[in-house]
């Protein structure tokens, strides 16, 4: 057993060290770190964990979140009443003893240990009151992916305490990429996952696979616990790779334990388990902190097709008349719209449920469907559309506009503003790793005739104090407001801040009203305006 393991552990330290493990580092999480008393019952026993300045950790963990709201499925399949409804639940008035929190997480049985401290406190606070809503979403979406990670793990006699970690690593959107180039659910690199068995080619990211992902992740945990017999070490090294983890046993004086090894931990990975223990927390006490899941309009309810032939998604929107963007959303795996599936190598098509009785009715005509568009003399066929690589970058008869970044911003949030996929916006801009800068300036294309705008602002952060100056598309003036606002055609977008309300809002423009704002954004309820969504004002001359 014990060669066995050397043999594991050094094919795991040198694959993964190469290649940077999936959720290593991204380099971002620089927290300072300062002891703190582990607040535990008897029952628990470990040693001084952080308190940690937790900045840096609260903005990667932010980034995740609003990524997660910015995918298709958040933006369509929930409802606006009910996010309002969850964002508007009451929050706690006063922060709850510390025994409470020690009972609860005891009462979990959790056959991983969940200690509690001050680290663990401060992002179940950062989850129950600073994203509030967005763990709402998140909680609607656990329907979906919880039973496929409950079935890997029990597959692999793993805790079922483990489904949290993609909480963690991707706020449970499936095409996430991080800075570092981890992909998906469970933030696979490319190194790991192609040992773990996981294609990657020009058409195909299986890191992006829910299914075959959570298959590869819960491999891999198993293959971590057999080297380190601690899933506190294992959850650790699943975060900064096994390679770091040896250099703090070795530093350590060979010991094995967490705890034990802590202090000699990269510094980001020090928070790692706190915020674990945190989701461990919100998923299972979220309704005694009066927060309930937002569930999805649509029907997550899916079964699969198998193919051998290859298909692009628009020949099935075509002809069963389902949206592309929905095909995309439960088929993240395939990366340009194409199932590139043979006779030699079938690949699995996931629909709506349904979906699938009319699949299967008009599969001969949807394999005919503008066959020789997509694939002529059955070879697959170069796209260019607006959605990105050959196909994003497609400006013919668009507007350009350039913008310039500013503080809070992020990729997601320009393109989302813009109504652009983040794809296009990235490959327009040469942008790597969603890294952007203040002061940058972006090339943005928007349909319409071309011209050479400025934006300078057209996103609002609540904290913002000043008053900008909205600019036109035109780059005609218009009246200065409260807020950060960028005009497409004869519209305005308003940011909505703390405290603002249709009348307020409205008092910001001559000659608006707050009924015509009400109408033109379809508000049902004038009193669940939520901080961050975006309103349309109309222009007025």
């Amino acid at each position: 057993m014990k060669i066995l393991n050397s043999v594991i552990l050094g094919i795991l330290t040198l694959t993964i060290t190469i290649n940077a493990n999936a959720q290593v580092n991204d380099n971002q999480l620089k927290s300072s770190i300062a002891p703190a008393e582990v607040k535990t019952a008897d029952s628990i026993k470990c040693n001084p964990a952080d308190s940690l300045s937790n900045d840096n950790l609260d903005a990667l963990l932010t980034d995740k979140l609003d990524s997660m709201s910015n995918t298709w499925l958040v933006q369509n399949a929930f409802p606006v009443d009910s996010i309002e409804q969850a964002l508007a639940a009451d929050t706690l008035q006063r922060e709850l003893p510390d025994s409470v929190y020690i009972s609860r997480l005891q009462n979990l049985d959790s056959f991983i240990p969940l200690p509690y401290n001050e680290s663990v406190k401060k992002f179940i606070n950062f989850y129950f009151n600073r994203r509030r809503g967005m763990v709402s979403i998140m909680m609607g979406l656990t329907n979906y992916y919880f039973p496929l990670f409950e079935e890997a793990l029990a597959r692999y006699n793993l805790p079922m305490e483990l489904k949290y970690l993609p909480i963690i690593e991707s706020a449970l959107n499936p095409k996430i990429v991080s800075r570092a180039g981890a992909s998906g659910l469970w933030q696979f690199m490319h190194g790991t996952a192609k040992m773990y068995g996981l294609e990657i080619n020009s058409y195909i990211d299986e890191r992006n696979d829910p299914i075959k992902s959570t298959d590869a992740a819960a491999r891999y945990l198993r293959d971590l616990y057999a080297i380190y017999g601690d899933w506190h070490v294992v959850i650790a090294a699943y975060n900064c790779g096994p390679g770091n983890i040896n250099k703090a046993v070795r530093r350590s004086g060979g010991k094995q334990n967490y705890w034990e090894i802590y202090a000699n931990l990269p510094r980001e990975t020090r928070g790692y388990i706190p915020i674990f223990i945190a989701a461990n927390y919100v998923m299972n006490y979220a309704k005694e902190h009066h927060l309930f899941p937002v569930e999805p309009t649509i029907k997550m309810v899916t079964d699969t097709i198998v193919l051998t032939s290859y298909l692009n998604f628009q020949q099935i929107a075509a002809v069963i008349n389902l949206p592309v963007e929905e095909i995309r959303q439960l088929n993240p795996q395939y990366k340009r719209d194409i199932i590139p599936a043979k006779q030699d190598k079938h690949l699995a098509l996931k629909l709506p449920i349904d979906k699938i009785t009319p699949f299967i009715d008009n599969q001969t005509q949807i394999l005919a469907y503008d066959r020789e568009k997509y694939f002529p003399n059955n070879q697959i066929a170069l796209i260019r559309d607006d959605r990105g690589s050959s196909r994003y970058s497609n400006t013919s008869g668009k507007k350009k506009i350039i913008y310039t970044v500013k503080s809070g911003d992020n990729p997601g949030a320009i393109a989302n503003m813009f109504k652009i996929s983040v794809n296009s916006l990235i490959e327009w801009n040469n942008i790597r790793h969603n890294k952007i800068k203040i002061g940058q300036q972006l090339a943005i294309y928007v349909n319409g005739k071309s011209s050479k705008s400025k934006i300078d602002s057209p996103l609002a952060e609540a904290e913002t104090t000043k008053i900008p100056t909205a600019t036109s598309i035109s780059a005609k003036p218009v009246e200065s407001i409260t807020g950060i606002n960028t005009i497409k055609d004869e519209y305005t977008y308003y940011t909505v801040r703390q405290g603002d309300s249709l009348h307020t809002i409205a008092q910001q423009f001559a000659g608006v009203s707050d009924t015509e704002i009400k109408l033109l954004n379809n508000i049902k309820n004038v009193k669940g305006l939520i901080v961050g969504q975006k309103l349309k004002i109309p222009v007025k001359a």
